[in-house]
C-alpha cells in the first residue's frame, strides 16, 4: 500500500491508474478504523480496481464544543488495517494542505442539510460538503463509498454529486453493528462502561420502533412521543432528536410509510451517536 500526502501526487496517481483503464473507489475516513470502516473498504474492492482510502480529520465540520482537538488518531494501525484489506493508496494530507492559506470556497447544499443533525451542528454539512468536494476533485474516484449510519450525510453527498455534475457514483453500505447491536463508531472508544450499556438504547429504541409499525402503528407523531418517553429511562441518555423523517427528502413525516425513516441522534453522557431504520420492509 502506497501513502501519499500531497494532493498534486495524490491527482497524478490517480491519473495514471485512470489512463492505465483502472477504476477507482474513493473511501473517505477521519481514520481510528473499525468493522465498519473495513467494510467499506472491502465494498470498494468489489466495485473497483483501486481503493484509495482518504485519512483526514476535518477540522471544518467540527463545531468550536466538539471533540476535533481529541478525535482518536492511530496513524500506524489505521495503515496496517488498510493494507491488510487490500487498500491502493492511503491519502493523509495535512489540513494545511487541504486548506492553503487564504482558503475562502465553501461548498453549501441547502434544504437537505436544514434538519436532523444540520439543526443542532450548524456548519457542519457545509465542512463535510467542502472537503468531500475537495477530496473528489483530488482522487478523481469513479465510485466512493459511505455508511448508512450517517443516513443525512449520505443523503447530501448524493444531492452534491448531481447538483455539481460529479462524475461518479455514490455507493451507501448498510450500518456495521456490534454483536449486541451496537452501531460502529470512533466515537464508541469514548464510552466508559456503563455508557456502553445505556449507549444500547439506541438499536432497542429502533427494534420497538419496527415492531410498534409491524404491529400497525402509523402515526409518525405519537411514536415519536413514545420512544422520547424510551429514553427517559436511561439517565444518561440525553435526546438530540427522534424523527420519523421522508428518506429520500429527509422531511418531516406524520404518516409511517415504506419510505419512512427513523432516524436518532442521544448524547449517551458527553458522547454524541446517532442510528436509524427504515421502519417497514
Amino acid at each position: 500500500m502506497e501513502i501519499i500526502r500531497q494532493p498534486n501526487a495524490m491527482t497524478s496517481w490517480s491519473d495514471e491508474m485512470r489512463d492505465a483503464g483502472r477504476s477507482i473507489c474513493l473511501v473517505s475516513t477521519m481514520g481510528f478504523f473499525h468493522e465498519g470502516h473495513l467494510a467499506l473498504m472491502r465494498k470498494g474492492s468489489e466495485i473497483a480496481d483501486e481503493v484509495v482510502v482518504s485519512l483526514f480529520v476535518n477540522p471544518m465540520q467540527f463545531g468550536p464544543q466538539e471533540d476535533l482537538s481529541s478525535y482518536p488518531r492511530v496513524f500506524e494501525k489505521d495503515a496496517a488495517m488498510a493494507r491488510e484489506v487490500g487498500v491502493a493508496v492511503m491519502f493523509a494530507p495535512a489540513p494545511e494542505d487541504v486548506y492553503a492559506p487564504g482558503f475562502q470556497s465553501r461548498v453549501e447544499v441547502d434544504g437537505l442539510t436544514e434538519q436532523l443533525c444540520g439543526r443542532s451542528r450548524p456548519g457542519h454539512f457545509r465542512g463535510v460538503t467542502t472537503v468531500v468536494a475537495k477530496l473528489f476533485n483530488m482522487v478523481k474516484p469513479h465510485f466512493a463509498v459511505f455508511g448508512e449510519k450517517d443516513f443525512q450525510q449520505l443523503a447530501v453527498l448524493r444531492r452534491m454529486t448531481v447538483d455539481l455534475n460529479f462524475d461518479l457514483q455514490i455507493i451507501g453500505h448498510p450500518i456495521v453493528r456490534e454483536q449486541d447491536g451496537l452501531a460502529m463508531s470512533s466515537r464508541n472508544s469514548y464510552l466508559d462502561e456503563e455508557e456502553r450499556r445505556q449507549a444500547l438504547s439506541l438499536h432497542q429504541a429502533l427494534l420497538l420502533a419496527r415492531q410498534r409499525v409491524e404491529g400497525g402503528e402509523r402515526d409518525a407523531v405519537r411514536l415519536q412521543e413514545e420512544l422520547g418517553g424510551f429514553f427517559k429511562k436511561f439517565d444518561r441518555a440525553e435526546v438530540d432528536y427522534v424523527a420519523v423523517v421522508d428518506s429520500e427528502n429527509l422531511n418531516a413525516a406524520t404518516v409511517i410509510n415504506e419510505k419512512s425513516l427513523l432516524a436518532l441522534a442521544v448524547k449517551i453522557g458527553k458522547t454524541r451517536l446517532i442510528d436509524n431504520t427504515l421502519l417497514m420492509g
